[in-house]
């Protein structure tokens, strides 16, 4: 079962802003601690409650202190490199669902002429009541389309090639090969030939020296 979603809000009731600040906060340090000892990194925690007169540090005061020095030695640029505030958060938020709000505006177009387009071949005609704009968009929607099936068209014929140069190369190695093969025992007989040639006579069993019959 799915954790329901949590609304981020102030939460107006005290009991429960008051727990849920105890359970966060020690759910923030166990995380910090984890990420501290898994990846051998320096990490500190400052956390201010609201009714505490006294902050909660971790891991101390000496590890804050060591941490922070560190940070203040860091050029000015360095420090503020990826330091939000709220105004900047929310700014950076609002620009990300803006940018997804736009790809799904493009891509509800897209299907809306996509079915405005099978509607006009099925019917055989364009509608009355398709507007400028509409008529803008189905024709770069048909010329995306059929830019596609050029493309697509042009890489079935490149492979259909490359396919058949390689087929017709696997032929003639094939017809190398067995070209080498007759040319190899037509010089086996050729030897066997010449060698029968070359053998010295005998006679009684006996060998000739001078290689005649006598």
């Amino acid at each position: 079962m799915t954790r329901k979603k949590v609304n981020l809000a102030y939460i107006t009731n005290d009991s429960k802003r008051r727990g849920t600040f105890m359970k966060r906060k020690n759910g923030l340090i166990k995380k910090i601690d984890e990420i501290s000892t898994l990846c051998g990194i320096e990490a500190c925690a400052v956390i201010f409650g609201e009714n505490d007169p006294q902050p909660e540090v971790w891991p101390s005061p000496q590890g804050v202190q060591n941490v922070l020095s560190r940070f203040k030695r860091l050029p000015e640029v360095e420090q503020s490199k990826k330091m939000l505030n709220q105004e900047s958060f929310l700014k950076q938020k609002i620009e990300k669902a803006q940018e997804q709000l736009n790809k799904q505006k493009i891509d509800n177009k897209r299907k809306e002429m996509t079915h405005l387009m099978f509607q006009c071949l099925d019917a055989g005609q364009i509608f009355e009541s398709v507007n400028m704009n509409d008529l803008n968009d189905l024709s770069w929607l048909i010329d995306q389309n059929l830019k596609h099936l050029e493309r697509r068209i042009n890489e079935t014929q490149v492979n259909e090639v490359v396919e058949n140069g390689v087929e017709n190369f696997n032929g003639m190695e094939q017809g190398m090969v067995n070209n080498v093969d007759v040319m190899q025992r037509n010089n086996s007989s050729m030897e066997f030939n010449n060698n029968q040639g070359d053998i010295l006579p005998f006679q009684n069993g006996n060998y000739l020296a001078h290689g005649f019959w006598p």
